[in-house]
């Protein structure tokens, strides 16, 4: 049986008698919660779909296990290093890593980029040849064959698979002592691109090429890396096979997880959910000013429905009641509504991509149970506070 403030509440609501201001402005609450509701819901579900296409990215470009030298860039004994990582039975694949700054050059226009050195095993660890999208991968039976990241490419022009149009790439030489020559400041060397590679945020401005270029222009010596990427047989591992390395291979290295090796990446996405929530929490609470006006309205225009049934003994507490039931029906109508409407956008916008992120691509949205919850319970609690504070008002003019 429905309790008497809760039947009077929802009375005031769907009743067809009464002042037509009174319907606008209750409606216009509902109307604006339901708006805020299914913005927040949508934007969230956008930003979910941003979470999984930069976990996609980033499995495809870190390893499950990435190993370093703790003194110096390069990693002590790597034979040593290289024949404890073979005998580990959890890693499928590694490959070792020299990374660099470089400077590049091509019909006078030059920037600075990011050289990754690898070797031929490096596409078992990360699969970086599946996002080349134009030419190829290079075969490695050349040192001087790159492959390049496609905004680089299109600000550089530097065409493709052209056995005659080069390429220079430029190293700082290694050394001290005063410089004679202009040709003492760098090691140059020629390259060709056999491929472009699309690629957002961790490896933009980046250049893969193989290690034999890398340690040419650094002046390495053979068997040199600055990192040893690792693929595993279970990823859910790696904490387990992180503590049993560092055993067998002492205290000089430094073994991190993917996790850990895109920390301040993964900050900086928590950080933006988390300014999402406080920029829509923000929203619903400036349209519960709406549910605030309405409360106030109806209170007003059924005060003396309100001295009729303290007459008949309603205690005060069971009034403000009826105002308070009143507005969380309101919210509870928005809530819902907007939810719906929402997941309606979502829906329309995965199967037919309304959206256009860019010209081609449209914008991507999942739609997670959790945000349900998170946008339901953000617009419950502002909603509920708004419908508790101002039922509490106007009581004084009910007694007079």
């Amino acid at each position: 049986m429905k309790s008497t403030p809760f039947y009077i509440a929802q009375r005031y609501l769907i009743s067809k008698k009464g002042s037509q201001t009174v319907s606008f402005i209750t409606g216009l609450a509902a109307f604006a919660m339901m708006v805020a509701v299914a913005a927040m819901f949508i934007i969230v579900s956008v930003f979910s779909a941003l979470i999984d296409l930069n976990k996609k990215m980033i499995s495809d470009i870190h390893a499950d296990l990435t190993l370093s030298s703790k003194k110096g860039k390069s990693i002590q004994d790597v034979a040593k290093v290289t024949k404890i990582l073979s005998q580990e039975p959890e890693i499928a694949h590694f490959s070792k890593v020299i990374e660099e700054k470089a400077y590049i050059h091509y019909k006078g226009v030059g920037e600075i980029i990011y050289l990754r050195g690898v070797d031929s095993a490096y596409t078992q660890v990360n699969p970086i040849d599946k996002n080349v999208f134009f030419g190829k991968y290079p075969s490695f039976k050349y040192s001087n064959e790159v492959v390049m990241e496609s905004q680089l490419s299109d600000r550089l022009g530097v065409p493709v698979n052209s056995d005659s149009d080069y390429a220079q790439i430029l190293m700082p030489r290694p050394g001290v002592g005063f410089i004679s020559k202009q040709e003492d400041i760098f090691n140059k060397k020629d390259f060709y691109v056999t491929g472009v590679f699309s690629s957002q945020g961790p490896l933009a401005n980046y250049i893969v090429a193989p290690l034999e270029l890398t340690a040419q222009l650094l002046q390495l010596p053979r068997n040199t890396a600055y990192s040893i990427v690792m693929k595993l047989k279970n990823p859910e591992k790696a904490n387990e096979v992180r503590k049993s390395l560092s055993e067998r291979l002492g205290t000089g290295i430094i073994l991190k997880t993917k996790e850990e090796e895109n920390a301040a990446f993964w900050k900086m996405i928590n950080t933006e959910k988390l300014m999402i929530y406080l920029i829509f929490g923000l929203v619903i609470l400036i349209t519960t000013f709406n549910l605030a006006g309405a409360v106030i309205i109806i209170q007003l225009d059924k005060k003396e429905q309100a001295k009729a049934l303290i007459s008949m003994g309603m205690t005060l507490s069971k009034l403000r009641n009826i105002y308070f039931n009143t507005g969380l029906l309101i919210v509870i109508f928005g809530v819902l509504s907007g939810l719906f409407v929402g997941t309606v956008i979502c829906y329309l916008q995965l199967q037919l991509g309304l959206f256009k992120a860019t010209d081609v691509l449209p914008f991507p949205v999942k739609i997670e149970w959790q945000n349900y919850f998170i946008v339901a319970a953000i617009a419950f609690l502002f909603g509920g506070i708004v419908s508790w504070f101002f039922s509490r008002g106007n009581q004084a003019q009910i007694k007079n």
